[in-house]
């Protein structure tokens, strides 16, 4: 294998690693699969609702494009279950770290960073509730 090749297969695992997450996404409920859940500037349709339990935020999501579920699964999986306020100072570097972004495309990434908006801007409608 060269050099080149090896890289596209590590990139490759990468995202069948995303893939694998998706499919493991606690899944939203079909009545909230409305345009009021829908992240609006994503390329595919997804859609992220949250409910306070127990003084946590906690997500369900769903999208109609694998990559995209993945996405989607890896920031439920960091910001389901948290403080309101934890969820609104939380950085998101760690998706530079992992590269994510870098191997989007522009319409992709521009849907990830509108997700992660929206993500907070439930925790600041919850926080702004007590």
């Amino acid at each position: 294998m060269t050099i080149q090749e090896i890289q596209e297969e590590i990139i490759d695992e990468r995202f069948q690693y995303v893939i694998d997450l998706g499919k493991t996404l606690p899944l939203i409920n079909e009545a909230y699969k409305t345009d009021d859940n829908t992240i609006k500037g994503c390329q595919s349709k997804v859609w992220v609702h949250a409910e306070m339990k127990n003084g946590n935020v906690v997500f369900t999501a769903d999208s109609d494009a694998i990559i995209t579920k993945g996405i989607i699964a890896i920031l439920i999986r960091v910001f389901s279950n948290q403080q309101p306020q934890a969820i609104l100072a939380a950085n998101t570097d760690f998706i530079d770290q992992i590269g994510l972004k870098e191997h989007l495309s522009p319409t992709r990434a521009n849907g990830l960073v509108s997700m992660i908006k929206q993500i907070k801007m439930y925790a600041l409608a919850f926080e702004a509730k007590k």
